[in-house]
């Protein structure tokens, strides 16, 4: 397969051969989603804790003898049917959220993802992409591009509108594309498919496949 390549004026400049195995897979929700999952998962941070029956200050002794009293039997008044006692089975900060995902399993979901994108037209290729650093030569090339591709969500200021996906890095377009809230720059290898689904369009620049 093959998609048309422009500049950064968004003029077609020529042709580039896709591989099938990126850009040619059938959709697979069942795998995108356990990917997903898996990645928001390990990007969890453990904040929330709520304090046992153990860690609760005071209880020590039992607040009253076993018999004769006529209440309830009770061991200590921190037990977490007291008020002011320890929580039963509550957050806990040392809980670990991490889970395995094999490298080939996430390379499938990337392209999974890459290939739906590119059915509904949310995949283009610039042949290069070239700025002084300065935000507002990256607000002119958006300008230009939203244009000519019909995206005027490049534009907006909210939202995940565009990545950025560059062949290495690139300070000057970095730094100018820094401001610009609704746009991510990333190195193409970098790429994973949570980002990808999470912005709306992706522009690949000076794309090569290994």
């Amino acid at each position: 397969m093959n998609a048309p390549v422009y500049n950064q004026e968004g003029i077609e400049t020529g042709k580039i051969d896709l591989p099938e195995g990126i850009f040619g897979l059938r959709w697979n929700a069942d795998l995108v989603h356990q990917v997903v999952e898996a990645m928001r998962s390990n990007a969890r941070v453990a904040i929330a804790h709520a304090k046992g029956r153990g860690e609760v200050r005071g209880g020590g002794i039992k607040p009253w003898k076993q018999k004769g009293t006529g209440r309830a039997r009770h061991g200590s008044i921190r037990s977490p049917i007291w008020v002011g006692g320890g929580v039963a089975h509550g957050p806990n900060k040392e809980k670990n959220f991490d889970r395995k995902i094999n490298k080939k399993v996430r390379a499938k979901a990337l392209a999974t993802v890459l290939s739906q994108k590119m059915r509904d037209k949310e995949v283009f290729f610039l042949d290069a992409l070239s700025t002084d650093g300065k935000t507002k030569s990256a607000v002119a090339v958006l300008s230009q591009l939203a244009d000519k591709f019909g995206k005027k969500e490049f534009m907006h200021k909210k939202g995940s509108r565009l990545l950025i996906a560059l062949p290495g890095r690139d300070l000057k377009v970095e730094k100018s594309f820094n401001n610009i809230k609704v746009v991510k720059v990333l190195e193409q290898r970098n790429m994973n498919a949570l980002e990808t689904l999470t912005y709306k369009t992706i522009i690949f620049v000076n794309y090569k496949h290994a």
